[in-house]
């Protein structure tokens, strides 16, 4: 498993139903996309970073400050079949699917999902990181929470808090049980990718609006490799200013 090449795709779907254009919000004189894609080219254990979208204005966008970006179908459901979509463009062992409302992603996160490859006792099909999360975060629902084996694989992922704590009241919150959100990244082995349209159609991915559970129930290895470091994911227009505040200081 050495000398494995990867390579970062950033999805960027233009209509966002919960904050519109979002990939292309104003954020200390750049787009949020920019934040993404340069936080990317510093992560070292990649070789190349691309973006896949569905729309020709952010194409534009990419193309001017000098990025490589793929048009895809506006079709594609998720992050992950806008990349399944080019990825016979793509030269690489390990592709990594960075969100695109993550401006604040820390290079080291990545290059950690990577590394995680090369460890080969574990074989894992995809590995994603997650992190210990306060009690105020438990509830929202645009904060998907994870379920862990011992070992670090992935039980499940929602949208709502798990493991549901029955004999605690609600705003105690996490004294007797940590819970982990995820964040939105992940780093899949090529033949994953590859094998991607013979899954069964998944009840959960429909349910939750959650891409992972697809390859969950298909029965993929969800590796999971903890980070202090949570940034923030741009879902409202909260974040947003949130995310301009801290980039301006």
């Amino acid at each position: 498993m050495n000398n494995l090449k990867a390579i970062i795709v950033i999805p960027a779907r233009l209509a966002s139903s919960r904050l519109p254009n979002k990939v292309l919000a104003d954020i200390g004189g750049s787009p949020m996309l920019w934040h993404v894609y340069h936080r990317c080219l510093q992560a070292r254990r990649a070789s190349e970073v691309h973006i896949a979208t569905d729309s020709e204005k952010v194409a534009e966008v990419v193309q001017s400050w000098g990025g490589k970006v793929w048009m895809t179908d506006s079709s594609c459901a998720s992050g992950t079949e806008r990349i399944v979509a080019i990825l016979e463009q793509l030269d690489g062992d390990i592709i990594v699917n960075v969100q695109g409302d993550l401006p604040l992603i820390e290079p080291a996160i990545i290059d950690q999902l990577i590394d995680g490859f090369q460890n080969t006792t574990l074989l894992p099909d995809i590995i994603t990181p997650v992190c210990p999360i306060e009690d105020d975060l438990i509830f929202d629902p645009n904060l998907v929470k994870v379920t862990r084996r011992h070992d670090g694989y992935a039980l499940y992922f929602s949208r709502n808090p798990i493991p549901y704590l029955r004999d605690e009241k609600r705003e105690n919150g996490s004294k007797s049980t940590p819970f982990f959100g995820h964040i939105g990244i992940y780093a899949y082995r090529r033949e994953v990718l590859e094998a991607y349209h013979s899954f069964p159609t998944s009840p959960l991915e429909e349910a939750e609006k959650l891409e992972q559970l697809r390859f969950l129930q298909a029965g993929k290895r969800i590796l999971t490799l903890m980070t202090a470091h949570y940034p923030i994911s741009v879902d409202t227009q909260v974040d947003l200013e949130r995310v301009c505040a801290i980039i301006a200081h």
